[in-house]
Protein backbone atom coordinates (compact mmCIF):
# COMPACT_ATOMS: atom_id res chain seq x y z
CA UNK A 1 0.00 0.00 0.00
CA UNK A 2 1.38 3.39 -0.98
CA UNK A 3 -0.09 6.44 0.87
CA UNK A 4 0.68 10.20 -0.65
CA UNK A 5 0.78 12.97 2.01
CA UNK A 6 0.24 16.95 0.63
CA UNK A 7 0.35 19.24 2.80
CA UNK A 8 -0.32 23.42 3.16
CA UNK A 9 -2.01 23.78 -0.34
CA UNK A 10 -3.43 27.58 0.67
CA UNK A 11 -5.84 27.18 -2.08
CA UNK A 12 -7.77 30.95 -3.18
CA UNK A 13 -10.70 31.24 -4.76
CA UNK A 14 -8.49 32.03 -8.36
CA UNK A 15 -8.28 29.01 -10.20
CA UNK A 16 -4.79 30.17 -11.88
CA UNK A 17 -2.86 32.01 -8.99
CA UNK A 18 0.69 29.96 -7.97
CA UNK A 19 -1.33 28.14 -4.82
CA UNK A 20 -3.57 26.17 -8.26
CA UNK A 21 -0.58 25.74 -10.37
CA UNK A 22 1.14 24.66 -7.20
CA UNK A 23 -1.60 22.24 -6.77
CA UNK A 24 -1.81 21.18 -10.04
CA UNK A 25 2.13 20.30 -10.20
CA UNK A 26 1.60 18.30 -7.14
CA UNK A 27 -1.25 16.54 -8.70
CA UNK A 28 0.63 15.67 -12.09
CA UNK A 29 3.44 14.51 -9.88
CA UNK A 30 1.59 11.91 -7.97
CA UNK A 31 0.34 10.85 -11.17
CA UNK A 32 3.89 10.48 -12.56
CA UNK A 33 5.20 8.26 -10.17
CA UNK A 34 6.56 4.42 -10.67
CA UNK A 35 3.60 3.44 -8.61
CA UNK A 36 -0.05 5.56 -8.56
CA UNK A 37 -0.77 5.75 -4.82
CA UNK A 38 -3.56 4.35 -3.34
CA UNK A 39 -4.69 7.24 -1.38
CA UNK A 40 -4.15 10.56 -0.63
CA UNK A 41 -3.79 12.16 2.79
CA UNK A 42 -3.98 16.19 2.91
CA UNK A 43 -3.00 17.31 6.41
CA UNK A 44 -4.79 20.90 6.18
CA UNK A 45 -5.04 24.41 5.13
CA UNK A 46 -6.74 22.76 1.92
CA UNK A 47 -7.26 26.56 1.32
CA UNK A 48 -6.19 30.32 2.31
CA UNK A 49 -9.16 31.56 4.15
CA UNK A 50 -11.96 28.86 4.71
CA UNK A 51 -14.46 30.32 1.91
CA UNK A 52 -16.86 28.21 -0.33
CA UNK A 53 -15.60 29.45 -3.41
CA UNK A 54 -11.75 28.55 -2.41
CA UNK A 55 -13.00 24.98 -1.82
CA UNK A 56 -14.84 24.96 -4.89
CA UNK A 57 -10.86 25.67 -6.84
CA UNK A 58 -9.77 22.86 -4.41
CA UNK A 59 -12.15 20.32 -5.52
CA UNK A 60 -11.78 21.18 -9.17
CA UNK A 61 -7.98 21.10 -8.67
CA UNK A 62 -7.76 17.41 -7.09
CA UNK A 63 -10.55 16.10 -9.58
CA UNK A 64 -8.02 14.43 -11.66
CA UNK A 65 -6.85 11.97 -8.70
CA UNK A 66 -8.49 8.82 -9.30
CA UNK A 67 -7.78 7.63 -5.85
CA UNK A 68 -9.58 8.58 -2.54
CA UNK A 69 -8.42 11.91 -1.20
CA UNK A 70 -8.67 12.36 2.88
CA UNK A 71 -8.49 15.90 4.26
CA UNK A 72 -8.59 16.97 7.57
CA UNK A 73 -8.21 21.21 8.55
CA UNK A 74 -5.36 23.15 9.75
CA UNK A 75 -5.87 26.64 11.14
CA UNK A 76 -6.65 28.73 7.55
CA UNK A 77 -9.72 26.66 6.81
CA UNK A 78 -12.65 26.58 8.03
CA UNK A 79 -14.85 23.86 10.18
CA UNK A 80 -18.24 24.30 8.25
CA UNK A 81 -17.86 25.59 4.76
CA UNK A 82 -15.25 22.47 4.98
CA UNK A 83 -17.81 19.94 5.92
CA UNK A 84 -20.31 21.04 3.62
CA UNK A 85 -17.69 21.02 0.70
CA UNK A 86 -15.93 17.87 1.32
CA UNK A 87 -18.32 15.92 3.28
CA UNK A 88 -17.77 13.93 6.45
CA UNK A 89 -15.21 11.39 5.29
CA UNK A 90 -14.57 7.72 6.14
CA UNK A 91 -16.63 6.61 9.31
CA UNK A 92 -17.17 6.75 12.49
CA UNK A 93 -16.68 10.76 11.90
CA UNK A 94 -17.28 12.50 15.22
CA UNK A 95 -20.29 15.03 15.64
CA UNK A 96 -19.36 18.56 14.72
CA UNK A 97 -15.43 17.79 14.07
CA UNK A 98 -13.70 16.90 11.12
CA UNK A 99 -12.61 13.88 12.84
CA UNK A 100 -12.93 10.55 11.01
CA UNK A 101 -11.49 6.70 10.50
CA UNK A 102 -10.42 5.28 7.39
CA UNK A 103 -9.46 1.57 6.72
CA UNK A 104 -6.81 1.15 4.43
CA UNK A 105 -6.23 -2.55 3.58
CA UNK A 106 -3.55 -3.48 6.07
CA UNK A 107 -4.20 -0.04 7.82
CA UNK A 108 -5.98 1.97 10.03
CA UNK A 109 -5.79 5.64 9.55
CA UNK A 110 -7.20 8.49 12.21
CA UNK A 111 -7.61 11.62 10.91
CA UNK A 112 -8.01 14.52 13.43
CA UNK A 113 -9.29 18.15 13.44
CA UNK A 114 -6.84 20.30 15.43
CA UNK A 115 -8.96 23.57 14.08
CA UNK A 116 -9.50 25.92 16.85
CA UNK A 117 -11.77 28.70 15.54
CA UNK A 118 -10.16 32.79 15.50
CA UNK A 119 -6.55 31.18 16.49
CA UNK A 120 -3.93 29.47 14.19
CA UNK A 121 -3.12 27.70 17.22
CA UNK A 122 -4.23 24.63 17.37
CA UNK A 123 -6.48 22.10 19.93
CA UNK A 124 -7.30 18.61 20.59
CA UNK A 125 -9.76 19.34 23.51
CA UNK A 126 -11.44 16.85 25.89
CA UNK A 127 -14.40 15.62 23.62
CA UNK A 128 -11.57 14.96 20.32
CA UNK A 129 -8.90 13.39 22.77
CA UNK A 130 -11.78 11.21 24.03
CA UNK A 131 -12.90 9.77 20.59
CA UNK A 132 -9.21 9.17 19.62
CA UNK A 133 -8.84 6.82 22.71
CA UNK A 134 -11.81 5.00 22.03
CA UNK A 135 -10.88 4.42 18.32
CA UNK A 136 -7.04 3.61 19.05
CA UNK A 137 -8.66 0.78 21.65
CA UNK A 138 -11.01 -0.80 19.12
CA UNK A 139 -8.24 -2.71 17.25
CA UNK A 140 -5.34 -2.60 19.47
CA UNK A 141 -3.49 -5.14 17.12
CA UNK A 142 -3.82 -3.27 13.62
CA UNK A 143 -1.49 -0.83 12.54
CA UNK A 144 -2.60 2.76 12.63
CA UNK A 145 -0.83 6.16 11.37
CA UNK A 146 -2.97 9.10 13.07
CA UNK A 147 -2.98 12.19 10.31
CA UNK A 148 -3.44 15.70 11.95
CA UNK A 149 -2.37 19.19 10.91
CA UNK A 150 -0.57 20.69 13.75
CA UNK A 151 2.64 19.10 15.14
CA UNK A 152 1.88 17.55 18.45
CA UNK A 153 4.95 18.33 19.44
CA UNK A 154 7.75 21.12 19.77
CA UNK A 155 10.05 21.75 17.08
CA UNK A 156 12.37 24.33 18.14
CA UNK A 157 11.66 27.39 16.62
CA UNK A 158 9.65 29.23 18.27
CA UNK A 159 7.48 31.60 16.18
CA UNK A 160 5.91 28.39 14.99
CA UNK A 161 5.61 26.89 18.20
CA UNK A 162 3.67 29.46 19.21
CA UNK A 163 1.06 28.80 17.19
CA UNK A 164 1.74 24.67 17.53
CA UNK A 165 -0.69 22.57 19.30
CA UNK A 166 -2.04 23.48 22.53
CA UNK A 167 -1.07 21.38 25.45
CA UNK A 168 1.02 18.46 23.20
CA UNK A 169 1.75 16.63 26.00
CA UNK A 170 -1.71 15.25 26.48
CA UNK A 171 -1.48 13.78 22.79
CA UNK A 172 1.52 12.44 23.75
CA UNK A 173 0.77 10.55 26.79
CA UNK A 174 -2.38 9.00 25.31
CA UNK A 175 -0.49 7.58 22.20
CA UNK A 176 2.75 6.53 24.28
CA UNK A 177 -0.48 3.78 25.35
CA UNK A 178 -1.55 2.83 22.20
CA UNK A 179 1.53 0.73 20.66
CA UNK A 180 -0.14 -0.05 17.40
CA UNK A 181 0.38 3.80 16.13
CA UNK A 182 3.01 3.33 13.78
CA UNK A 183 3.29 7.30 12.38
CA UNK A 184 0.91 10.90 13.03
CA UNK A 185 1.54 12.97 9.94
CA UNK A 186 1.15 16.69 10.33
CA UNK A 187 1.21 19.50 8.66
CA UNK A 188 1.79 23.68 9.69
CA UNK A 189 5.67 23.82 9.33
CA UNK A 190 5.61 23.96 5.67
CA UNK A 191 8.76 21.60 6.00
CA UNK A 192 9.76 18.12 6.61
CA UNK A 193 10.92 17.52 9.99
CA UNK A 194 10.83 13.90 12.00
CA UNK A 195 11.20 13.52 15.48
CA UNK A 196 10.10 11.02 18.78
CA UNK A 197 6.20 11.36 19.89
CA UNK A 198 3.97 9.75 22.13
CA UNK A 199 6.67 6.13 21.41
CA UNK A 200 6.28 6.84 17.54
CA UNK A 201 7.56 8.70 14.72
CA UNK A 202 6.27 12.08 14.02
CA UNK A 203 6.95 13.58 10.49
CA UNK A 204 5.59 16.65 8.84
CA UNK A 205 4.87 17.40 5.15
CA UNK A 206 6.70 20.08 3.25
CA UNK A 207 4.05 23.03 1.18
CA UNK A 208 3.05 22.04 -2.00
CA UNK A 209 4.42 25.78 -2.97
CA UNK A 210 7.34 25.56 -1.14
CA UNK A 211 9.26 23.92 1.26
CA UNK A 212 10.98 25.76 4.10
CA UNK A 213 14.57 25.42 5.01
CA UNK A 214 14.76 27.05 8.59
CA UNK A 215 17.74 29.61 9.54
CA UNK A 216 18.60 27.41 12.44
CA UNK A 217 20.97 29.72 14.01
CA UNK A 218 18.24 32.42 14.64
CA UNK A 219 15.28 30.09 16.16
CA UNK A 220 13.64 32.98 17.93
CA UNK A 221 12.84 34.49 14.09
CA UNK A 222 11.27 32.86 10.89
CA UNK A 223 13.89 32.98 8.32
CA UNK A 224 13.82 30.62 5.64
CA UNK A 225 15.60 29.36 2.73
CA UNK A 226 12.79 28.64 0.18
CA UNK A 227 13.32 25.22 -1.69
CA UNK A 228 11.88 23.11 -3.98
CA UNK A 229 8.17 21.86 -2.95
CA UNK A 230 7.58 18.42 -1.66
CA UNK A 231 4.97 15.46 -0.60
CA UNK A 232 5.70 12.40 1.66
CA UNK A 233 4.87 9.04 0.25
CA UNK A 234 4.17 6.38 3.14
CA UNK A 235 4.57 2.65 1.95
CA UNK A 236 3.44 -0.21 3.47
CA UNK A 237 4.45 -3.78 2.91
CA UNK A 238 4.04 -6.86 5.57
CA UNK A 239 8.00 -7.46 5.73
CA UNK A 240 9.08 -3.70 5.96
CA UNK A 241 5.78 -2.03 7.67
CA UNK A 242 6.11 1.52 7.12
CA UNK A 243 8.37 3.31 5.39
CA UNK A 244 8.20 7.04 4.44
CA UNK A 245 10.06 8.93 1.25
CA UNK A 246 10.68 12.27 0.46
CA UNK A 247 9.59 12.92 -3.31
CA UNK A 248 10.25 16.46 -4.83
CA UNK A 249 7.65 18.53 -6.41
CA UNK A 250 9.72 19.69 -10.07
CA UNK A 251 8.90 19.74 -13.75
CA UNK A 252 8.18 16.00 -13.76
CA UNK A 253 11.32 15.48 -16.21
CA UNK A 254 12.68 12.23 -14.05
CA UNK A 255 15.13 9.96 -16.02
CA UNK A 256 14.14 6.35 -14.66
CA UNK A 257 17.42 4.43 -14.02
CA UNK A 258 16.71 0.68 -13.63
CA UNK A 259 20.43 -0.29 -10.74
CA UNK A 260 19.53 -4.05 -10.36
CA UNK A 261 18.12 -5.87 -12.91
CA UNK A 262 16.18 -8.10 -9.57
CA UNK A 263 19.35 -10.60 -9.91
CA UNK A 264 22.53 -8.36 -10.22
CA UNK A 265 23.68 -5.18 -10.15
CA UNK A 266 23.92 -3.40 -13.49
CA UNK A 267 27.53 -1.50 -14.99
Amino acid sequence: MLIAQLSDLHITAAPDDETARALRRAVSHLLTLPVLPDLVLITGDCTEHGEVGEYATFLALIEPLPMPVYAVPGNHDRRAPMLSALGQPGTQGLDGFMQYVVEAGPLRLIGLDTHLPGHDAGELCETRLGWLNERLSEVPERPCVIFMHHPPTPSGLKVMDGIGLRDPQVFEALVSRHLQVERVLAGHLHMAITRRCGGTLLMTAPGTRHTWLPDLGHPERLSVQLQSPACLLHSWTPGAGLVSFTSVIGDGLYQTLDLHDGTAWRS
